[in-house]
């Protein structure tokens, strides 16, 4: 007979943009409760709420966290505050979705693990683009053979931002520059494909404010694999990720990180086959659906997203930035 499945109620930390794409992308999902909402201020909780009809509206996030019908809390907020909030609702007994990247570097990723294993709480970083269907599809896809033995990825992400249309990028204090905010996706997809770095490189052009605003950067990995990365805030770039292989490649098309179609070509041959992978709502439900199922599963850890590799993936950008000298102001 199977189990049924209980509905697990969530928590959202924090009112901005991001959270309201995660909540729209929850209504969707059968058996998640958009039980309570917390914000700075109980005008914009209960602004939130009204948009969602979330039954709890709290002004503080430590109410959030103490709310009983909240069984995992979403940390939406600001790059800065992932660690320090995610700690805040495991000391509370919640399971956690902390919004990538995961901390501002390895030593504060850190100490949210171990809160979380030393309570045996569920947490995980919300790296939304390893749970859509494509990239599922993709390893097996890898594996098979299909283009001979992968040996490299390139991947970009870069948007152009204004300083002072979009101030937050550009702050060293918020967390700004283009690796925190968008380098984090292909260097993730680089660690999914072909695991930890063994040496890294980059280069970097800071700008007035001190944030790196265009980046490259090159990883090796075991099995003489590498990885030609670059990420930016200043610049659009074409959003298409190649995976490289003895025997031909993988497109993945713009947007790659929210992936829908992709393009096995095949070397000496002009055969191409191209596989879609459509999907409805906003993308953000695949990554709750996975918390959820980890949940009814008494998982403590997503298998597909590993705190190992979330660790890993925040030490490679802290050697990224020690290349160019950089500290953030929380960095230890």
């Amino acid at each position: 007979m199977e189990k049924k499945q209980k509905s697990i109620g969530w928590g959202i930390l924090g009112a901005g943009r991001i959270s309201r794409q995660f909540a729209t992308a929850l209504s969707t999902i059968h058996g998640a409760r958009l039980a309570a909402v917390g914000a700075r201020s109980l005008e914009s909780a209960r602004r939130f709420a009204n948009d969602f009809q979330i039954a709890n509206a709290h002004g503080s996030y430590e109410e959030l966290v103490r709310d009983s019908s909240v069984d995992v809390v979403y940390i939406g907020t600001l790059h800065p505050s992932h660690a320090e909030n995610s700690i805040l609702a495991l000391k509370a007994g919640k399971a956690v979705l902390c919004e990538k990247p995961f901390a501002m570097n390895a030593n504060e990723a850190l100490e949210v693990v171990q809160t979380a294993r030393a309570r045996g709480l569920f947490l995980m970083e919300a790296m939304w683009t390893r749970f859509f269907p494509l990239m599922r599809a993709l390893k097996d896809i890898l594996g098979s053979g299909a283009i001979g033995d992968p040996r490299m990825l390139t991947a970009d992400f870069g948007y152009r931002a204004e300083h002072g249309a979009e101030p937050r990028a550009f702050q060293p204090s918020l967390g700004g520059g283009a690796l925190l905010d968008v380098g984090v996706y292909p260097i993730s997809l680089s660690s999914f494909l072909f695991g930890p770095p063994l040496r890294t490189t980059s280069l970097a052009n800071l700008g007035k404010t001190g944030v790196d605003e265009e980046t490259v950067v090159a990883l090796s990995h075991d099995g003489d694999r590498l990885s030609l990365l670059s990420t930016a805030i200043r610049l659009d770039t074409p959003h298409e990720a190649r995976i490289l292989g003895t025997n031909g490649m993988v497109l993945i098309h713009a947007p790659w990180w929210k992936p829908s179609l992709m393009t096995i070509r095949h070397s000496n041959s002009e055969k191409h086959e191209t596989l879609e992978f459509p999907f409805s709502g906003n993308g953000y439900q695949f990554e709750a659906a996975e918390v959820m199922q980890c949940l009814n599963s008494g998982l403590i850890e997503s298998p597909l997203m590993p705190l190992d590799e979330s660790l890993s993936i925040m030490r490679t950008m802290d050697s990224i930035r020690a290349d160019w000298g950089l500290r953030y102001p929380s960095e230890k």
